[in-house]
């Protein structure tokens, strides 16, 4: 198998510093599940709009429609992010809960696989955030996407944030 990092020490350079998917066929097959997180702050105008714990709006209810968006999201994240492997997700879950004055969006997803899960749980809570955004932008265009992060990751070499 040819080393995981290049001389450059990017996983996905050549020798040659030329754009390369990591070769993962050598791998063992494991559960490999990742968390990430994205928060959105909510000014008074769109807080004002909840009933109950969800928005609805012309366009549906935002964080139900948020949460669609996340899963397809992470189901197509090798199609957005050029040298993602394709995977077979055995799971995913977008939880959006509003604290305070932020909608925290939660992605979960899990696959049996020889490559990890954390650029789709990254771009399913992204996408989630942007949805959002997109759906309560008639009431302001205040709202700011804080931060998107890894909350943890399991079942590869390396584990992170347990």
């Amino acid at each position: 198998m040819q080393n995981d990092i290049s001389t450059s020490g990017f996983t996905h350079l050549d020798q040659s510093h030329q754009p390369a998917m990591v070769d993962v066929g050598d791998k063992a097959a494991t559960v490999r599940v990742a968390v990430a997180e994205s928060r959105v702050f909510l000014p008074p105008v769109v807080r004002s709009q909840f009933a109950g714990d969800d928005i609805v709006t012309k366009k549906g209810a935002v964080f139900q429609t948020a949460i669609i968006a996340g899963i397809m999201a992470a189901k197509k994240t090798p199609d957005l992010i050029p040298l993602c492997h394709t995977l077979l997700l055995d799971n995913c879950q977008v939880h959006i809960t509003l604290e305070q004055e932020e909608a925290v969006i939660r992605c979960t997803v899990k696959t049996t696989g020889k490559t990890g899960v954390e650029m789709e749980a990254l771009t399913g809570a992204s996408i989630a955030a942007l949805t959002i955004y997109d759906m309560c932008k008639a009431f302001t265009h205040d709202m700011i996407i804080r931060q998107t992060k890894l909350i943890s990751k399991s079942g590869g070499k390396h584990d992170f944030g347990q």
